[in-house]
């Protein structure tokens, strides 16, 4: 009986290339090539009409001759493809992110020739989990003050309020306009034609955020502009972001204003006749019950960050040399995710994102630790993910973000992200089971955040009574990542969109 082609087993070599990446070196046999394309070009003989020719009577050179090149290059890639992925599972490779190759593309099937190619991937590294018996963490009590639902009210009203155009812009206002990004070899990376910034409010001292980029006299170089002007913006590329391209680029920024808007904030008498509520007191009633149920969402959130913290701090975890474009991605999107998860306003977690990017990379491998030792400790918990709990926190976000969970769901779906709602659940869970054999100790607040600097306490964030409309952020079809900064939607006829 003749050999088949899954009996003939290919080259593999692997060789480590730096930390979590690994190089394979994959020969497939020159035997198995030929059968691949003579069962290729039989297949394309059956089902192939020239002209002349009835279907499947074409001549064996003329086929070939015609779709030689389509065949090959098709074979290729399902050679590559079958090769590679059996030369994971063989080796037992725990990949993450998408294999790369520089020479792939340039390689063709050669008739009498093996396929050769080399393909690197990142995997999980290997360490051990340290001890997780005897931690100490604090659990902050909150207490539901005239200030904190004042301020969850003033959030409201702003989310509420509506935008009223301006030709003379300043501190605090939006900027509507076409936006261009290039850096200094003029290579465009961005063109936005409907960018929204904001000039920084006077407590920014003239920072800003600029097509996800924090530009730290944003500001001064804004300047005094009218609808109509056009500005330029002058930085460089955050150390961070997912776009590789950028990083460390010096870039410019042209900004024209099509249109500028203040928020005049909504009344408490407008809220409440919204929402149909009968008086603005009952807005205030459901502002502090909503606090009340963050509460514990906000303790939880509170202990996690601490054993995440404890968990970076005691794993000893060899780090790529550079954070790579995919997990500098992963990152920002886990960020992003857990930030909406715990109610931060839209604009504020774009805020938090690009202070991510402008980062170090010592912060930058902090995260890709975490995430690493998160992964590691899940397995080493055994923690398990049902549909029901995938649905309830995809329900409990849209509550948050004032929309119906269906909708919510087709939208993850949509931007592929229904992975990275998975992975939160998973890393919360398995963050709980730590705390679980933890020692707990309630603190209050004040306390809480002498020691940690509020970096952890939630706050009770987003308490509207109702639904809260979402604050818009626009950008370009060609755009990877938000690149305009969140607004608040007009209620009023004319809308800044």
């Amino acid at each position: 009986m003749a050999e088949t082609a899954t009996e003939r087993p290919n080259k593999v070599q692997i060789s480590d290339i730096g930390p979590s990446r690994k190089k394979l070196s994959i020969e497939i046999p020159v035997e198995t090539v030929a059968e691949h394309l003579g069962t290729s070009l039989d297949t394309l003989m059956v089902e192939t009409e020239l002209p002349g020719f009835r279907k499947g009577r074409a001549p064996r050179r003329l086929v070939e001759r015609r779709f030689g090149s389509t065949l090959k290059r098709e074979a290729k890639n399902q050679l590559v493809s079958q090769a590679y992925s059996k030369a994971v599972e063989e080796n037992k490779l725990r990949v993450i992110g998408e294999p790369f190759s520089e020479d792939l593309l340039k390689i063709e099937i050669e008739e009498g020739k093996p396929l050769s190619f080399e393909i690197e991937i990142e995997v999980l590294p290997e360490f051990d989990l340290p001890k997780f018996e005897g931690i100490t963490v604090k659990r902050p009590t909150f207490e539901i003050t005239d200030d904190l639902v004042k301020r969850e009210l003033d959030r409201l009203l702003l989310n509420e309020g509506r935008l009223e155009p301006k030709t003379k812009p300043g501190a605090g206002d939006y900027l509507t306009g076409h936006a261009v990004m290039t850096d200094d070899a003029g290579e465009k990376h961005y063109d936005i034609g409907d960018a929204v910034i904001q000039i920084p409010t006077a407590d920014k001292n003239g920072r800003g955020m600029i097509l996800g980029v924090l530009v730290d006299d944003l500001g001064p170089q804004i300047g005094s502009v009218e609808v109509g002007d056009t500005f330029t913006v002058k930085t460089t590329g955050p150390e961070n972001h997912e776009n590789d391209k950028l990083r460390g680029k010096a870039l410019t920024i042209n900004f024209t204003v099509n249109r500028a808007d203040e928020i005049i904030p909504a009344t408490e008498q407008e809220v409440a006749e919204r929402y149909s509520l009968e008086s603005p007191e009952k807005v205030r009633e459901i502002i502090r019950e909503r606090i009340g149920q963050r509460i514990a969402i906000d303790q939880q959130a509170a202990m996690r960050g601490q054993v995440a913290k404890w968990l970076s701090d005691n794993v000893d975890i060899e780090t790529p040399e550079r954070v790579t474009a995919a997990q500098a991605a992963r990152t920002l999107e886990r960020r992003r995710l857990e930030l909406a998860y715990r109610g931060t306003d839209p604009q504020k977690i774009e805020e938090q994102i690009a202070e991510l990017r402008a980062s170090s990379r010592e912060a930058a491998v902090r995260e890709l630790k975490l995430f690493f030792a998160l992964d590691r400790a899940a397995e080493h918990f055994d923690v398990k993910i049902t549909e029901s709990e995938l649905n309830g926190r995809i329900a409990q976000m849209a509550s948050m973000r004032g929309e119906r969970p269906e909708k919510l769901r087709q939208d993850l779906f949509a931007r592929n992200q229904i992975g990275m709602v998975w992975n939160q659940i998973r890393e919360h869970k398995t963050l709980d089971a730590i705390i679980a054999k933890a020692n707990v100790e309630d603190i209050s607040l004040e306390e809480f955040n002498k020691l940690f600097g509020g970096e952890n306490a939630g706050g009770g964030e987003s308490a509207a009574p109702a639904k809260k409309p979402k604050p818009k952020a626009k950008k370009d079809d060609d755009a990877g990542d938000e690149t305009a900064e969140a607004k608040p939607k007009s209620r009023s006829k004319k809308k800044a969109e």
